[in-house]
C-alpha cells in the first residue's frame, strides 16, 4: 500500500489505467485517507494531464478519445450509421413528436424520415435540421442556442429553456462512449447537460451507437443504462454489454 502522497498518486494513475476510470468514494477506501485529500490528488493530476477530471472521479487520459469535427464524423462507420438509421426510423410513427440529437448519426435518421407526412421534430443539430429542408410532411424546431462549430450543434440556456416549455414522444441520442461505469457519455459538458434534459421531457429514451463506442468513455455522463428504453447498435456490441444492458431492462435492438 502507497505510504505516501507520490506514491499514492503514482497508483491512482495506474488503478486509472487498469480500471479507465476511478471513483473518489473507492479511493478514499482503498487508501484510507479522506474525500478531501482524493479530490486533491484527481485535482492535481488533471492539472498534470495524467488524468481527466470527471464528476465523482476521473478517467484515464488515454481513454477519453478525441473528439472528431462533423465533417471527420460524415464518413466513419457510414454504412453502419444508415443501417441504424433505418432501424431507428422503424420506431418512429406517423404523428409522433421526436427529438434528434445532434450528430452524424442522428443526421441520417433524419434522412430516413422524409417520406412521413406528419411529423414534429426538434433537434439541436444544425445539420440534422438541414436533411428536413425539403421533408414537406415534417415540422422542425430550433432549439436555438450558441453554435458549437466542431459539431454543428446549439448548446446553453436558450436551448434548454425551449426544451422546457415542451413535451415529446421520443428522443433519438447519439453518443460517444458507453461503459459500464460511466454509462453513456459525451465530450461536451454543454451537450450533456442539454442531453440529460432531453431524456427528462421525452417519453422514451433511444439510444442510437456503432459497437465501436462499446469500451470507450467520454468525460461527462449522459445517463446510465437503465434510464434508456431502447438502444439500437450494430451485431458487434460486445456479449458483456448486451447482457449487462438487457437485464437493466432495455430493449437492445440490432440493425440489420
Amino acid at each position: 500500500m502507497p505510504t505516501n502522497t507520490i506514491e499514492r498518486r503514482l497508483d491512482i494513475i495506474q488503478t486509472a489505467a487498469d480500471a479507465g476510470r476511478v471513483q473518489v468514494s473507492e479511493l478514499v477506501e482503498k487508501y484510507s485517507v479522506s474525500a478531501v485529500t482524493i479530490r486533491g490528488d484527481l485535482n492535481y493530476l488533471h492539472k498534470k494531464g495524467l488524468l481527466v477530471r470527471t464528476h465523482g472521479g476521473a478517467v484515464a487520459s488515454n481513454r477519453v478519445t478525441q473528439e472528431l469535427s462533423v465533417q471527420e464524423k460524415v464518413t466513419e462507420h457510414l454504412d453502419i450509421k444508415r443501417r441504424l438509421a433505418a432501424a431507428a426510423a422503424k420506431e418512429i410513427r406517423e404523428q409522433d413528436t421526436i427529438i434528434l440529437d445532434s450528430g452524424t448519426t442522428t443526421a441520417e435518421i433524419a434522412r430516413q424520415l422524409r417520406g412521413f407526412e406528419r411529423l414534429l421534430v426538434m433537434t439541436n443539430g444544425l445539420n440534422v435540421a438541414q436533411q428536413l429542408l425539403d421533408a414537406e410532411g415534417i415540422e422542425v424546431l430550433m432549439t436555438g442556442g450558441t453554435l458549437r462549430k466542431k459539431s454543428l450543434s446549439f448548446y446553453g440556456r436558450p436551448a434548454e429553456e425551449m426544451l422546457r416549455c415542451y413535451h415529446f414522444d421520443k428522443v433519438f441520442l447519439g453518443v460517444d462512449g458507453i461503459d459500464f461505469q460511466g454509462g453513456i457519455t459525451t465530450h461536451f459538458e454543454y451537450e450533456a447537460n442539454l442531453n440529460r434534459l432531453m431524456c427528462k421531457v421525452a417519453r422514451q429514451v433511444i439510444a442510437v451507437t456503432d459497437s465501436s463506442k462499446f469500451n470507450r468513455s467520454g468525460v461527462h455522463k449522459i445517463c446510465d443504462f437503465a434510464d434508456i428504453d431502447i438502444l439500437i447498435t450494430d451485431a458487434g456490441i460486445p456479449d458483456a454489454f448486451h447482457q449487462a444492458i438487457s437485464e437493466a431492462g432495455v430493449k437492445v435492438v440490432m440493425a440489420d
